[in-house]
């Protein structure tokens, strides 16, 4: 990676608990097709019960990343995946659904932990940030493809209950690694500055550290990351229904032998693994690129590519799988812009923190777009749900400039941000 050891060290540690948080998050849908029947229990019911354990997922962030602040991120990512291990060794014993109940809200409590506190490690620890956070979203991505694929594939051979404690295995022989890594957290804060955990943290001093951050540019970058997790929820909870939808993916033939196969599916994984590419790409451009200026350009592209999916579905097939992968690679491009504005625009010592708030926009406050979207296209048009996604890129753009131009007057210069900021 041309990294040097101490940036390879955090770059292995918070890829493998990157990619284990969505690899345990995308296979629970796969085994809740088994749950429904398995339990005889009515989907809206259970549909409920899995709400309970994403609902901490984001809801958790906050106290994740005030955690990282005064307990140290490595700290609480090896909690974390020993917790998600825990979790999923309780499922496997489930005879219940309140014993499912249970295994889901620890999984998420212990998931929330983990972007507060393992984006907070690579803004503090890391000189080659932008090429860690480019391999950090790729090692997620792989994690959100390899989860459903090797659930269902066990289950095709094995028990669910077989399945769940040998999806625990990887998390468990994680946490072993875990707590042999060794690594510096604080190698990229200049000297003087105080980054490692706050012994002393309270009550008093969260809010004086919540308002401070909501007083400076990171205000913007909140508003940014909630407006982008619009996007990124609503696109990709709904765009398997809206394929599976369509005249030209519904017209293939599948070979005999292969009824079971969904064409509209591989075309959403390969949606996920040219996200891999848009990842990397998007992480290496941070080094290069001031973060709001990057912000404006791909919130524009996206809006310009919801606009489009519509006449695109005209195109036939081809059209539809190009403008899938485009779709992917520009999706997850993104994402390596606002961690790097979090770390360009807020003080060291409160990284944990900021992280915390941003992924309670991203997949708290970003979640609305789920019960939107669903009215949208249930109520009024597949045209009308993308014109909707346009018009909030549209709104990340807008939010973007004014980060851009901004700057100046709204960082706190009593509190430094990162020194690396570059616009």
């Amino acid at each position: 990676m041309g990294l040097n050891a101490n940036d390879r060290a955090i770059a292995g540690f918070t890829m493998a608990g990157h990619a284990l948080v969505h690899w345990f998050e995308t296979s629970i849908p796969i085994l809740l097709v088994v749950w429904l029947t398995e339990f005889d229990v009515g989907i809206a019911k259970f549909g409920l019960v899995v709400a309970l354990g994403y609902a901490p997922f984001g809801m958790g962030a906050l106290p994740g990343g005030i955690l990282a602040d005064r307990y140290g991120p490595k700290r609480l990512v090896v909690s974390c995946l020993a917790g998600m291990s825990a979790a999923f060794l309780v499922l496997s014993l489930a005879t219940s659904i309140y014993t499912i109940a249970v295994g889901l809200v620890l999984w998420g409590v212990a998931a929330s932990v983990y972007h507060p506190a393992g984006l907070a490690l690579i803004s503090t620890g890391v000189s080659e940030r932008g090429t860690v956070f480019a391999w950090h979203g790729i090692a997620g991505n792989a994690g959100i493809a390899l989860g459903p694929f090797v659930a269902a594939t066990l289950l095709i051979f094995l028990e669910w209950s077989l399945v769940a404690a040998i999806l625990a295995g990887p998390g468990i022989l994680a946490v072993i690694y875990g707590l042999s890594a060794e690594f510096d957290p604080t190698a990229a804060v200049d000297d003087g500055v105080d980054a490692g955990p706050d012994e002393a943290l309270s009550l008093s001093t969260l809010v004086s550290d919540s308002r401070a951050l909501f007083a400076s540019a990171f205000a913007i970058i909140f508003a940014v990351v909630a407006v982008e997790g619009l996007y990124y929820r609503g696109m990709l909870t709904y765009l398997p229904e809206i394929l599976h939808g369509l005249d030209a993916i519904d017209g293939i033939a599948v070979p005999a032998g292969l009824e079971g196969i969904e064409p509209a599916d591989y075309i959403y994984v390969g949606l996920l693994v040219v996200g891999m590419g848009g990842q990397y790409v998007g992480g290496k451009l941070t080094d290069r690129v001031p973060p709001a200026r990057g912000l404006i350009g791909l919130f524009a592209v996206l809006a310009v590519l919801a606009l489009a999916f519509v006449p695109g579905t005209e195109l036939g097939l081809l059209g539809i799988i190009v403008l899938c992968g485009t779709f992917g690679f520009f999706l997850f491009a993104i994402q390596p812009f606002y961690q790097n504005a979090v770390a360009v625009y807020t003080p060291p010592d409160t990284r944990g923190l900021s992280y915390g708030y941003t992924y309670l926009g991203e997949f708290g406050l970003g979640s609305a777009s789920i019960a939107v979207g669903g009215v949208v296209l249930g109520e009024a048009s597949l045209t009308a749900f993308f014109a909707l996604l346009a018009t909030v890129a549209l709104t990340g753009a807008v939010l973007s400039i004014a980060l851009l131009v901004g700057r100046d007057r709204l960082v706190d210069t009593g509190r430094p941000a990162d020194a690396n900021a570059n616009d």
